[in-house]
């Protein structure tokens, strides 16, 4: 898991082959004025899903986890506080994992919770189980995934 501030994103580029996909779309887009839902970036490795709304209580939050995709969750206005557990110290799985959705939620508390204000984003790996959009107030969001194993093209 990662947090930082939108300025030291460029730091991030080479963790991955996509990422600089990502950046780039993130750099040369007004992410603000987007609809919400889905937006392709390229093809199913790498796309970014808008998300406006109030923010759910943390006691109505549930930690889930993805194995296909990286999350890099920036916030654009207002503040999430992100929950965050490793995914091995997960022992209360809701449900098995849905492969069709990459996600699998857990009725675990997180360990930490990152106060996640305008600007700042978080990046979860497979390895990190995580929640967001955990507000009283309202969020706008970009929730970037990137794919672990890239299709060939």
């Amino acid at each position: 898991m990662i947090f930082d501030s939108i300025l030291n994103i460029e730091k991030y580029a080479k963790l991955h082959p996509l990422f600089p996909q990502a950046l780039k779309y993130i750099n040369n887009s007004n992410l603000r004025n987007l609809a919400s839902g889905k937006h392709t970036i390229l093809g199913d490795d790498v796309f970014v899903i808008i998300q406006r709304g109030i923010g759910q209580p943390k006691a109505e939050s549930k930690l889930e986890c993805h194995r296909k995709y990286i999350d890099i969750q920036l916030v654009l206005d207002g503040t999430d506080e992100m929950g965050w557990k490793p995914l091995s110290d997960c022992h209360a799985p809701i449900d098995e994992f849905n492969t069709t959705n990459d996600v699998q939620f857990y009725n675990d508390l997180p360990l930490n919770w990152l106060t996640t204000p305008a600007n700042k984003f978080c990046i979860f790996f497979p390895e990190d189980a995580h929640s967001g959009m955990v507000s009283e107030h309202h969020l706008h969001k970009a929730v970037f995934k990137i794919a672990v194993n890239p299709t060939d093209k």
